[in-house]
């Protein structure tokens, strides 16, 4: 229960209305040890299985979404059609698995600045 009052607390200070919907979604997002890199259907899915509840489609589209604009999410796009959410928004690079569909953390200390040898005009 005081997972929950922290949920409703952090809903509410950014001007979010902590709906029963959202709590749920922020348990199944925020409480966890690692990072949770997931589409929105991976999400759905995830309520499913770890709450048993059944949220719909739309509720947790626009809740993503909502997350998203106020900071809790960071949006990752791999392709036109594929969309991932991380719950780590510090700044990290991601390594994309194309076998298995995994979005994986890379530390910005393991990746080598990229050096483009053309100038951009207006870019650096």
């Amino acid at each position: 229960m005081i997972k929950n009052t922290n949920f409703i607390d952090k809903l509410r200070e950014t001007g979010l209305r902590p709906t029963k919907q959202r709590v749920k979604i922020c348990e199944v997002l925020f409480d966890r040890e690692k990072t949770f890199h997931f589409t929105i259907n991976d999400l759905v899915k995830k309520i499913s299985e770890e709450l048993n509840e059944k949220i719909a489609l739309a509720t947790v589209y626009n809740t993503v979404h909502a997350f998203e604009k106020k900071g809790y999410l960071k949006e990752i796009s791999i392709n036109s059609d594929k969309r991932y959410f991380d719950t780590n928004t510090s700044i990290h690079h991601h390594f994309y698995d194309e076998d298995t569909h995994e979005l994986i953390d890379c530390d910005e200390n393991h990746i080598d600045p990229v050096n483009i040898k053309n100038n951009i005009t207006g870019k650096k």
